[in-house]
């Protein structure tokens, strides 16, 4: 534990202060903010330690349940969230640290957010944010238009009508989810002759008007876990979100997408969505979009795309065509916090047609009065913070060109690693990058060659120990702070679809460089001979396997 903190007496006068007057030129919190103001990354450098310390260890820094009788100086207590928060915090900036899907953050963010942080506006309602409305409005806008492409009269007309929504912000992607889903449900069970629609009588007396024995959410096999939580939320049960086979791409398959369709068909169940993925979180796949929108069009289904990562790629002239087909979509989900380098909690869900969220909408007299422009009516979260207005910023400190390099440069970084590891004799490319992500694994040469004449159930052997040896490489490499790569699990045609456990990288951090990347596999291969015992196996399975074989 720390050395004891000074505290002082508790009066009106002294709180007050921490209200109105800020610490002084040489206090600890004036040192960090000039810190973070100077060189962001440096700061962080500087402050968190690199070596993991042991979660347990950590908690008897978190371990007292009771809240203080004296207060804190609050330098002194800034001192105590370095020791033990910020320390042991993950440095999500870090260029060598590239199995997240958080980025470094420009540095114009940091002054930014002590401006929304002090209006600490909230955005529910018009009487508690004001301007912050129609700026929120004109951010979902500038997204929808990067997503739909309407033409200027559309935006004049419906980006601040009082009854519509283009949009909603979110604290991400789940949320963004769970709301696109919300509003296809809705409208999929909405009110009919006596019936006054799902939102006023529930689902089972929806599911009895139209005669239904069940509903479903169709989603590939790579869906985002937070679908699960959806199905779930609207009622439906996590059963009802039924898998769409994938391709060895990592792409819903149309053709079972059709024959999943039929099936539901002939139970009498009514898929109500489908969801396409632009961008995958583990391999950065993007299902066939505009395949899907034909389906859903010949079936009345809402099409939802979960572009959460990939969303950002419509920046780009030169990759935006590997969206093809989403603008198609009845709706879609972008996170900010993801390629558009915002700080966490910037999710987005856009809807093609500006009536779609009337099917979701709310009101009460002392907040959301019908006719009003507030927010709130359209959105699952009540109050929220100012966000979009780090967003609005960064579009236009950034640009869409400046986006375009970002974007580009992420691509070809996630190319040039896919080819860095095919040229090594003892790692293999799992998954090749579509956008900036990517899986592989490290694999010894000789069993490289051996997995090749191996039996299925040699290969399942040996599968079973690489999967060990991945675990062992990821965990290692972690706690030892240089880098980071998260690991993820796969079931890849060349390894007969079994369980198959990969290194993940994500290349979104423009300050990761070529030479990092290098020192990642050198690292990797290194940390491989600290596991002898395991490497003894492989080796003897490997000659085993050659000499059966051969």
């Amino acid at each position: 534990m720390g050395s004891e903190q000074k505290t002082v007496d508790v009066n009106f006068d002294s709180l007050l202060r921490i209200f109105t007057v800020p610490e002084g030129p040489d206090s600890t919190l004036t040192k960090i903010e000039d810190g973070l103001s100077k060189n962001l990354n440096q700061f962080l450098r500087e402050h968190i330690v690199a070596e993991e310390k042991p979660l347990r260890d950590i908690e008897k820094d978190f371990s007292n349940p009771i809240i203080p009788e004296q207060p804190e100086f609050v330098s002194d207590h800034t001192q105590h969230l370095l020791d033990t928060l910020v320390a042991q915090s993950v440095h999500t900036s870090a260029p060598s640290f590239i199995g997240h899907m958080t980025s470094a953050l420009p540095y114009f963010l940091m002054p930014l957010s002590k401006i929304m942080i002090a209006l600490n506006q909230n955005l529910v309602k018009i009487e508690t944010s004001k301007a912050f409305t129609p700026l929120e409005r004109q951010v979902l806008g500038m997204l929808h238009r990067l997503i739909y492409s309407q033409d200027d009269a559309f935006y004049s007309h419906w980006m601040h009508s009082a009854g519509h929504s283009l949009g909603a912000f979110c604290s991400g992607g789940t949320i963004a989810n769970i709301t696109a889903l919300w509003v296809a449900r809705n409208n999929a069970l909405k009110a009919e002759g006596n019936f006054k629609g799902v939102e006023k009588e529930g689902l089972f007396k929806a599911m009895k008007h139209y005669g239904y024995e069940g509903l479903a959410i169709l989603v590939s096999e790579r869906g985002h876990y937070s679908l699960k939580k959806a199905a779930d939320t609207l009622g439906i049960g996590q059963e009802s979100l039924v898998s769409v086979k994938t391709d060895d791409n990592n792409r819903l398959c149309p053709t079972d997408l059709k024959a999943k369709f039929a099936h539901l068909k002939q139970q009498n169940i009514k898929a109500f969505a489908v969801i396409g993925v632009a961008g995958t979180t583990e391999t950065g796949s993007i299902d066939p979009l505009t395949d899907i929108a034909e389906i859903c069009q010949q079936e009345a289904c809402h099409f939802h795309v979960d572009a959460a990562w990939g969303g950002a790629t419509l920046m780009s002239n030169n990759h935006r065509h590997m969206l093809a087909g989403i603008e198609l979509a009845d709706s879609v989900t972008i996170d900010a916090h993801k390629q558009l380098y915002i700080p966490m909690g910037a999710g987005m869900v856009l809807f093609k047609n500006p009536d779609a969220m009337s099917s979701i909408e709310h009101h009460a007299q002392y907040i959301l009065r019908k006719g009003s422009k507030d927010l709130g009516t359209h959105t699952l979260e009540g109050s929220r913070s100012g966000m979009a207005m780090l967003v609005y910023a960064s579009m236009h400190i950034i640009s869409r060109p400046g986006y375009e390099l970002l974007i580009d440069q992420s691509i070809e970084k996630a190319q040039y690693f896919a080819n860095l590891i095919d040229q090594q004799d003892d790692f293999q490319l799992i998954s090749k990058p579509e956008l900036c992500l990517l899986t592989y694994r490290y694999t010894p040469k000789e069993t490289i060659a051996a997995l090749k004449v191996a039996t299925k159930a040699q290969a399942s052997q040996i599968n079973d120990l690489l999967n060990g040896l991945t675990k062992f490489i990821q965990k290692r490499q972690r706690e030892t702070g240089k880098s980071f790569v998260s690991r993820t699990r796969l079931n890849p045609g060349e390894m007969h679809h079994q369980n198959t456990i990969v290194f993940r990288v994500v290349l979104a951090n423009p300050l990761t460089t070529y030479d990092i990347l290098e020192s990642v596999l050198a690292e990797q291969r290194e940390i491989a001979k600290q596991a002898p015992k395991l490497m003894n196996q492989i080796n003897l399975l490997t000659e085993e396997i050659c000499q059966t074989n051969n």
